[in-house]
């Protein structure tokens, strides 16, 4: 176990933030997290953080995947501090991280989460995992299923996936895990890009992905900060709030990290609170 204190982190936030659907708190302050085929255990009590994980494990692993050698208190002293809104929804949100996650993952999970809540995101993910992802055990004697491969997606049929509840996300599933066998599509060249329009234009060219799947494999997996995912609820806050647009020159570089706090405000904010 590595013990550090970490500055704006927050597990709770992170997990409640709709980046990632296989991490889940399993008791009180203490969460899991199956990223691939990996399985960490996180315990944390305020800014003091239990990774249950080795030295190299950490550094070469949950270093990157957590973004802990970024400094989250320079964007949020760089909020224009006339924006109300923006102010409060980074103040509740402090402690989210933006997520390195593995790229295929991220392309299966947000072809899955068109159209759908956060719940049953997480169901139908857990369904396709137990379905066809390799059992694994954890060193403390966890198991688990790692997430399914290009290679096993690329033989199930659509049939197959309709049976686990994905409905017409089933096709779209199918049809890019065969992209990506055959090379249509190179997962390496879009990792290898480190232009965040190039990579969102390769992306598109998988069956089901829009816009915005695509900010959010851009920005959750890609790393790229100018991805601004837009879906019903920030479509809203623009509304309400970004008349005139939102301030994009002011914030280039870090939209992505805006869009998060403020998507984690809009979902976590108590019923009738008015931003």
């Amino acid at each position: 176990m590595i013990t550090l204190e970490l500055e704006n982190f927050s597990m709770e936030q992170i997990c409640r933030s709709g980046q990632c659907f296989r991490m889940r708190k399993t008791k009180e302050n203490t969460y899991e997290v199956i990223a691939g085929d990996r399985y960490l255990e996180v315990s944390q009590e305020g800014t003091i953080v239990n990774f249950h994980c080795s030295d190299a494990e950490l550094l070469c692993i949950w270093v990157p995947y957590f973004d802990l050698d970024n400094d989250y208190s320079r964007y949020i002293v760089k909020i224009n501090p006339r924006d109300r809104y923006l102010t409060v929804a980074a103040s509740r949100g402090e402690g989210v991280r933006i997520l390195r996650q593995d790229l295929w993952e991220m392309i299966v999970t947000f072809l899955i989460s068109q159209q759908n809540n956060i719940g049953r995101i997480r169901r139908c993910i857990e369904a396709l995992c137990t379905r066809y992802g390799e059992i694994k055990v954890s060193k403390n004697g966890v198991e688990y299923h790692a997430f399914p491969t290009v290679s096993t997606l690329a033989k199930a049929t659509e049939e197959e996936l309709r049976g686990i509840g994905l409905g017409y996300r089933a096709r779209y599933i199918v049809e890019t895990a065969q992209s990506v066998q055959t090379g249509e599509v190179s997962l390496e060249k879009i990792e290898g890009t480190r232009y965040y329009r190039r990579a969102k234009r390769e992306l598109m060219k998988l069956s089901g992905v829009g816009e915005k799947v695509a900010d959010c494999i851009c920005l959750f997996a890609l790393h790229h900060m100018n991805a601004f995912p837009v879906d019903t609820h920030i479509r809203q806050v623009l509304e309400e709030h970004y008349k005139r647009g939102f301030p994009n020159r002011r914030y280039r570089g870090m939209r992505g990290i805006m869009q998060q706090y403020i998507f984690y405000y809009e979902l976590t904010k108590p019923s009738g609170e008015k931003g």
